[in-house]
């Protein structure tokens, strides 16, 4: 079926079938739904020359992908890029990825926006201060930021968790179980979210009359063998914590490796709460103690971001608006009072 078609048996017109498809705000709610019912009930697929030719848009979403040996493929990117492709694909988007040197990615962001690769693009992992976010402020194209980058006097567009609150919530109750040694095995704190969260521990201890010893944080690459390394060296050393927040439930495996191999035991010897950005392959529930979590899930920020870019192109939002969403403390059996 091609347009004409699709219009005719609609009883609207062309130009109005193709507003409603591509996202035009002048297009209201209940027609852009007809439309869209009727071209998926009907198989119609728009030609996407002709579609670019009409809009000046590619229907397309870009990524700059950074590569090179120091870059591992994330199980959390993976995640969320999982999200952003359900949207994208149900509401006829295409993602691009465009590889590039990690530590210049900038060339490769004027490029696709210098040739019109793309209607839009996301930045993940943001750093302070980060030069993508000041760089792609500057190009007039519309972007999203998966996180929070901090250090610039505009606003800009993001999504992101309050990982400040949720860090502050898990050390807050694990101090009102009694602990008074508390550790962090925290992602790259390079990186915002890991700022943030070490924040939150900080700020419950101090509220408490607590400090977070320089030995007891850890900033890594969220792995399991780096969860397994930094909860042995935790837990082998003088004044070894009675509780640990970490990071992520791939980084909690390793915890978990770590405290058997010990002779030791969660929670009877060690409290443990960990991030749980829910993977369906991963279920805090099933660990061999059920642990407990701030949980928020990175499928559905990918999601959110592919719906947020779409609104963008489309002039549908508009603005800088920052979205942060809370974040979930649940409880299982992984916490207990600290031992005497």
């Amino acid at each position: 079926m091609n347009l004409k078609q699709l219009a005719h048996m609609l009883a609207l017109s062309q130009t109005t079938v193709s507003r409603a498809l591509n996202g035009y705000p002048e297009v209201n709610e209940e027609t852009r739904r007809r439309v869209m019912d009727a071209a998926k009930r009907h198989g119609y697929r728009p030609n996407p020359s002709a579609r670019r030719l009409a809009t000046g848009k590619t229907g397309m979403i870009g990524y700059v992908l950074p590569t090179g040996a120091a870059v591992d493929i994330d199980p959390h990117f993976v995640e969320f890029l999982s999200g952003l492709g359900d949207y994208a694909r149900s509401h006829e988007l295409d993602l691009v990825l465009s590889p590039a040197d990690a530590d210049d990615q900038e060339t490769t962001y004027r490029r696709i926006v210098a040739n019109r690769q793309v209607d839009a693009v996301y930045i993940s992992s943001p750093r302070p201060a980060d030069r993508r976010v000041a760089l792609v402020n500057t190009l007039g194209i519309p972007f999203i930021v998966h996180g929070r980058s901090e250090g610039f006097d505009f606003d800009y567009a993001f999504t992101d968790i309050d990982n400040e609150g949720a860090f502050h919530e898990a050390a807050r109750l694990l101090i009102q179980l009694g602990h008074r040694r508390l550790a962090l095995i925290n992602g790259d704190d390079r990186e915002t979210f890991a700022i943030h969260r070490e924040r939150g521990v900080r700020r419950a201890l101090a509220a408490s009359g607590l400090t977070l010893g320089e030995r007891h944080v850890f900033s890594m690459v969220m792995t399991e063998e780096n969860g397994y390394r930094a909860t042995r060296r935790l837990l082998e050393e003088g004044d070894a914590p009675t509780a640990i927040a970490c990071s992520s439930l791939i980084m909690a495996l390793g915890v978990v490796r770590a405290v058997r191999d010990l002779g030791l035991s969660i929670p009877g010897d060690v409290s443990l709460i960990a991030h749980d950005d829910v993977f369906p392959w991963l279920r805090p529930e099933n660990f061999s103690v059920p642990l407990s979590t701030t949980r928020s899930s990175i499928r559905l920020a990918g999601a959110r971001v592919a719906e947020r870019l779409a609104a963008r192109i489309s002039g549908l939002e508009e603005g800088a608006r920052g979205e942060v969403w809370p974040v979930d403390l649940v409880v299982r059996g992984s916490v207990a009072g600290a031992p005497a």
